[in-house]
C-alpha cells in the first residue's frame, strides 16, 4: 500500500524544513516544455456535455419504527389569502447632496422612514419593506418604475471637529457660536427608488407544494425582511432573525464586562402542513451599557482604572458608540489620546480676544483644564487618565473618560472564556414550560396582526403551537466484556460491576505533572484499582515527573520542552503512554504544546486530566478515554457484534463524519480547520481514526479531499482515509460510502453534492477507474430554531424522538432526532437533511443507523445528541487546531492566510501525526 509519509514533494523541503509560512521552502517546478510533434486532442461529445448538477434527493417515504408520541412544537401555522398579489422589488440608491453614495450602515433605515412620511401621496398611500441596505418590496407595483426624493434629516450627531478641539457645552467639537446656537446637524440625502423585479406570491404556494423556485425564496425572504421591519421599527437590534429589545429584564452578566442579551428568533419556513412560524428564544453577547469605566474594570477584572492596560483599551472600544455627558450627544469612539487629560494639549480659539491683527487669538489648553475651568466640569479621576477620541485620526476629539458612557445594544462580537461560556449556558437555558410560556409571551407581544405589510399580504398567524405525530425509536442493545448484554435505560448505561468489551494491557506508562496540587500516588492507585474491575490490566508506572519550580512561570512551550526532556532522559525507552496532570481545567495554555510534542513529534498516545473530585465515576470516565485511544473498545452495538446492520453489514461500508472549524467571529486570519473521520475494522462502525488539514480562513467547503500532485500521487484525505480503510478491513474497499457532514446551511447544500462529493468521487477513481463506490451524503444541523415540547408534561422529549412529518421540509427528505435524554434547559434536536442516497435506504433503516449512532460514542455511557463521526471530527479539529495556537500568531500577522494587499496568503500546514497515533482515535 502507499506511505502516507511526507516525502518532500509537498509540505517539506529535502531537509524536511517548512518555511514561515508553513510551504516548502523550494523553488517552484519548471514549466512544462511542450513537445514539437504535440498534437492537441479534441473533447469527444460526451466529454464536452454539461455537467449535471446534483441536487438535495426527494424524501421516497416516511418511517413507522417506535412508539408514537404526540407533540408540540414551536411553529404557528400561517395562512395566506392574498396569493394572486405580487411582491414588487425595487432596489434603493442613497447619496449626499453632492452625490456621494451614503456608505455608514444604519442611516438607511432613518431615510426611508422620512421618505415614507414625507412622500405619501408620491407612494400611492404604499407601506413597503426595506432591508436597510439596497432593496425595497411591496404589495403591488407602485405609481412609477423610477422615483426620486430629497430628504433632510436633523437631529444627526455631528462628528465635526475643529483641530484638538475638546467638546464644547453641546458635544459638538467646534466652538464657534453659530455651532452653539445649533446643536444638531441636518444633512441632505438624495433617494432615488427604481423597479427591479416582479416575484408572484403565488410562489409561496408552489414552494408548499414542493416546487421550490428563486421566486419562491425571494417571497419568503421579503416575508422575513417585513419581521425584520417591524423589529427595527421598536428599536430593536437586529441579528440575522433574531431581534433583541432594550429592556434591563432580558439582559444577563455573564462576567468580563459582557451581557447575555435574551430575544427571539422570527422566520417563517415552508413545512409539509403548510407555511408556519417558527418563533424561539435567542440569545446574543452585548457589551455592559452604562459608564466606559465600569466596562473596562469589568473587562480586565482590575480594581480600579489606574490598573488598565491601554493597549487592550483601545483595541475592545473602537468603533463603539459612547453618549457624552452631561450634552447627551453620541459619537463613535475611534481611539484614545496618547498622554493623560492633565498632559493632552489641543488649541483653543479664543473668540473674544483678537490680537492687533484682529486675528483671533489661539490659547495651548490641557483637556482637563478646558473641562473644567471652561466648561466647569468636575473631573473625579479622569485627569491621570487618556482621553476618548471621537474624531478622525488626523484631527482628534478629545473626551474625559468619566464623561462617556457606551449605548446600550452593542454586540459582543469576541469569542467567550471558558467561565463566561459556561455562566451564559446557566442562566440562558429554559426548562421546556418555561420556554413555552415565553414564546407565547413573545408572539403576543410582537403583534404582528398589526403589521401593514403582513395584512396587506392577507397574512394571520395562529396563536396555537402546531402539533406533530412523533415516534420514540429503541434505544440499541448494547455489548459489552464476557459477552454481556447491555440495555440503555433513558439514553443512559453504566459500567458498574462491568467490563469493557475490548479492554487494553497498559504496561509501559509514565505520569507527568505541571505543578497541579493532588496526591499522586494515590491517584496512581486508584487508577489502577478502577481499571482492574474494568477489564484494563494497568502495571505500576515508570515513575512520576514532577515539573522544576523554577520553570513554573516560564512559557507554555518552554515549560513543556523542558518536562518532555527529563522524561526522555530517564524512561529506557519510548512509553505506551503518558498520564499528564495540568494544573487548569480548561483553555490550560500546557494542552497545545503538550499533545503537539506527544502526537506530532513523537507518536506517544496521551491523556491530559485536571483532577478536582476524583471518584470512581471520573477514573472510569477516565479510562473509557485512555482505552479508545491505545485501540480498545468499551462498548459496541448488539447489530455490529452478530454482524447484522441492515445494509451496512452486507457490504463493505465505511462511514465519515465530516467538519470544518473556524477561528472566532474576531479572528478573521486565522486558518479554518477541516477534519475528516472515518470508520476502519468493517463490520465495526465504532472504531475510527481522523484526518486534520487546515485551509483559508472561514472556508466552509473542504478543498483537500481530493489533492493532485502528480499523475499518480494524491496528497487528499479521502485517499489516506480509504487506504486504511483497505488494510484495516481485511483488504477489502468500500462499496458503500456514507458521508455525515457537519456546519452547512441548505444555502450550502448545493456545495456539498457538486465540490465536495466531485473530489470524493475523484478521489476514488484515482485510485481505481474501475471502481464505483455508492455514496450517502447526510446533513446534520444543530443551529436551527425548531424545539419539541410533550403536551401537559413538564418533562423534555424522551430520547430516541424522531420527527419526519409535518413540520419537515414539503419535499425534501429531512428529519429531527432528539437521541439523547435532555436533562437541563429544553432538548435541543438534531436536523439530518439526506441529501443523496446511492444505496436505496429505507426511512426506517437509515433513521435506525442514525440513532444507533449516537449509541457508539465511546468518551461517554449516555446516547449523544449527534451522530459519533460528527462529534469525532469536532474534537479531532479543536485538538490539532490547539497545536497553532503557539506557533506565531501576533495580532498583525498575516500568516494564517486570507487577504493582504499582495494577494492571498499561503495557510500553514499542520505538523503530520506520527505514524504510530495517527490511526488511533487520539481525538477521544
Amino acid at each position: 500500500m502507499d506511505s502516507f509519509e511526507p516525502d518532500g514533494k509537498g509540505l517539506q523541503d529535502g531537509n524536511g524544513e517548512l518555511n514561515g509560512n508553513g510551504a516548502a521552502d523550494t523553488l517552484p517546478p519548471p514549466p512544462p516544455v511542450i513537445p514539437p510533434d504535440f498534437v492537441p486532442t479534441k473533447l469527444d461529445a460526451e466529454q464536452a456535455k454539461k455537467k449535471v448538477m446534483r441536487v438535495p434527493m426527494s424524501r421516497r417515504g416516511l418511517g413507522s419504527r417506535g412508539k408514537k408520541i404526540t407533540l408540540l412544537t414551536n411553529h404557528f401555522k400561517v395562512n395566506v389569502t392574498n396569493v394572486e398579489g405580487h411582491f414588487f422589488h425595487y432596489s434603493v440608491s442613497l447619496a449626499y447632496e453632492d452625490g456621494r453614495p451614503v456608505e455608514g450602515k444604519g442611516v438607511g433605515r432613518k431615510v426611508l422612514d422620512r421618505v415614507h412620511d414625507t412622500y405619501k401621496t408620491e407612494l400611492d398611500g404604499k407601506d413597503f419593506a426595506y432591508d436597510g441596505e439596497h432593496s425595497l418590496f411591496t404589495v403591488g407595483s407602485l405609481p412609477r418604475n423610477k422615483l426620486e426624493f430629497t430628504v433632510v434629516l436633523e437631529d444627526m450627531p455631528s462628528n465635526r471637529n475643529n483641530g484638538n478641539a475638546a467638546p464644547d457645552e453641546h458635544g459638538s467639537p467646534n466652538s464657534d457660536r453659530k455651532r452653539i446656537r445649533r446643536p444638531y446637524q441636518s444633512k441632505t440625502y438624495l433617494v432615488e427608488i427604481s423597479f427591479a423585479a416582479k416575484i408572484p406570491m403565488q410562489a409561496i404556494a408552489n414552494a408548499l407544494r414542493g416546487q421550490e423556485s428563486e421566486n419562491s425564496q425571494e417571497a419568503l425572504r421579503v416575508l422575513d425582511i417585513i419581521l425584520r421591519q417591524h423589529a427595527a421599527k421598536q428599536g430593536c437590534l437586529l441579528v440575522r432573525q433574531s431581534f433583541f429589545h432594550n429592556d434591563p429584564k432580558n439582559f444577563a452578566d455573564v462576567g468580563g464586562g459582557v451581557l447575555g442579551c435574551r430575544g427571539f428568533h422570527s422566520s417563517f419556513r415552508t413545512t409539509q402542513g403548510g407555511l408556519s412560524l417558527n418563533i424561539d428564544v435567542s440569545t446574543t453577547m452585548i457589551i455592559q451599557p452604562g459608564p466606559v469605566v465600569d466596562f473596562l474594570i469589568a473587562n480586565q477584572n482590575v480594581k480600579d482604572p489606574f490598573s488598565l492596560d491601554w493597549a487592550k483599551v483601545k483595541r475592545v472600544l473602537k468603533n463603539l458608540r459612547i453618549k457624552t455627558i452631561p450634552a447627551n450627544q453620541e459619537y463613535k469612539i475611534t481611539g484614545l489620546s496618547e498622554k493623560s487629560c492633565k498632559e493632552q494639549m489641543f488649541s483653543l480659539k479664543q473668540r473674544n480676544m483678537k490680537d492687533e491683527d484682529g486675528e483671533v487669538q489661539v490659547l495651548e489648553i490641557s483637556v482637563y483644564e478646558y473641562f473644567v475651568n471652561h466648561r466647569n466640569i468636575e473631573l473625579r479621576y479622569s485627569g491621570d487618565l487618556p482621553c476618548i477620541n471621537v474624531g478622525k485620526p488626523k484631527r482628534p476629539t478629545y473626551i474625559p473618560l468619566e464623561l462617556c458612557s457606551l449605548v446600550s445594544l452593542q454586540r459582543y462580537t469576541k469569542s467567550l472564556s471558558t467561565p463566561q461560556r459556561a455562566s451564559l449556558v446557566e442562566k440562558s437555558r429554559q426548562k421546556p414550560q418555561e420556554r413555552m410560556s415565553a414564546l407565547s409571551n413573545a408572539l403576543k407581544t410582537s403583534k404582528y396582526d398589526a403589521e401593514p405589510m403582513l395584512r396587506s399580504c392577507g397574512i394571520s398567524i395562529s396563536t396555537n403551537f402546531a402539533q406533530v405525530d412523533g415516534r420514540v425509536l429503541n434505544a440499541p442493545k448494547l455489548k459489552v466484556g464476557n459477552g454481556e448484554d447491555l440495555f440503555p435505560t433513558r439514553g443512559r448505561w453504566n459500567f458498574n460491576n462491568k467490563k469493557l468489551v475490548e479492554p487494553t494491557k497498559i504496561d509501559r506508562w509514565a505520569v507527568v505533572n505541571f505543578s497541579a496540587r493532588c496526591n499522586l500516588r494515590m491517584l496512581v492507585q486508584d487508577l489502577i484499582k478502577c481499571g482492574a474491575m474494568k477489564g484494563i490490566h494497568i502495571d505500576e508506572p515508570f515513575d512520576v515527573f514532577e515539573e522544576s519550580p523554577q520553570f513554573r512561570r516560564a512559557p507554555p512551550v518552554v515549560r513543556v520542552e523542558k518536562l518532555f526532556a527529563e522524561v526522555q532522559s530517564k524512561l529506557p525507552g519510548a512509553p505506551q503512554f503518558l498520564l499528564c496532570v495540568l494544573p487548569e481545567r480548561k483553555n490550560c495554555d500546557l494542552y497545545g504544546p503538550w499533545k503537539k510534542k506527544n502526537l506530532a513529534d513523537f507518536g506517544i498516545v496521551t491523556q491530559c486530566i485536571a483532577p478536582i473530585k476524583v471518584n470512581d465515576q471520573y477514573l472510569t470516565n477516565v479510562l473509557l478515554k485512555i482505552n479508545a485511544k491505545l485501540g480498545g473498545l468499551n462498548q459496541l452495538l448488539a447489530v455490529e457484534h452478530s454482524p447484522s446492520i441492515p445494509i451496512v453489514s452486507k457490504v463493505p461500508t465505511i462511514i465519515l463524519g465530516m467538519d470544518v472549524s473556524h477561528g472566532s467571529p474576531g479572528q478573521s486570519d486565522i486558518p479554518s480547520i477541516a477534519a475528516v473521520v472515518s470508520s476502519r475494522h468493517w463490520p465495526l462502525i465504532s472504531r475510527y481514526r481522523a484526518s486534520v488539514r487546515t485551509q483559508s480562513p472561514k472556508v466552509e467547503m473542504i478543498d483537500s479531499l481530493f489533492k493532485k500532485v502528480s499523475d499518480t500521487e494524491d496528497e487528499g484525505i479521502i485517499r489516506e482515509l480509504l487506504l486504511d480503510f483497505y488494510t484495516s478491513s481485511g483488504k477489502r474497499k468500500p462499496e458503500q460510502i456514507i458521508i455525515f457532514r457537519d456546519g452547512v446551511s441548505e444555502s450550502q447544500f448545493n456545495q456539498v453534492l457538486n465540490i465536495e462529493l466531485d473530489q470524493m468521487i475523484e478521489a476514488c477513481k484515482f485510485l481505481d477507474e474501475k471502481w464505483n463506490p455508492k455514496f450517502v451524503v447526510i446533513v446534520a444541523q444543530k443551529n436551527h430554531h425548531t424545539k419539541f415540547f410533550q403536551s401537559g408534561s413538564p418533562d423534555n422529549v424522551p430520547p430516541g424522538t424522531i420527527i419526519d412529518n409535518r413540520i419537515c421540509h414539503p419535499k425534501s427528505n429531512d428529519f429531527y432526532l432528539c437521541a439523547h435524554a435532555g436533562m437541563i434547559g429544553t432538548t435541543r434536536p438534531t436536523h439530518y437533511h439526506v441529501l443523496y442516497d446511492e444505496i436505496g435506504f429505507s426511512a426506517d433503516d437509515l433513521q435506525e443507523l442514525v440513532h444507533s449512532l449516537s449509541y457508539v460514542y465511546q468518551r461517554s455511557t449516555t446516547a449523544i445528541s449527534v451522530v459519533a463521526p460528527i462529534c469525532y471530527a469536532h474534537l479531532a479539529a479543536s485538538q490539532v487546531g490547539t497545536f497553532m495556537k503557539f506557533e506565531d500568531t501576533s495580532e498583525t500577522s498575516s500568516s494564517h492566510g486570507g487577504m493582504t494587499s499582495a494577494g492571498a496568503v499561503p495557510v500553514p500546514q499542520l505538523p503530520r501525526l506520527q505514524e504510530k497515533v495517527c490511526n488511533s482515535m487520539f481525538f477521544c
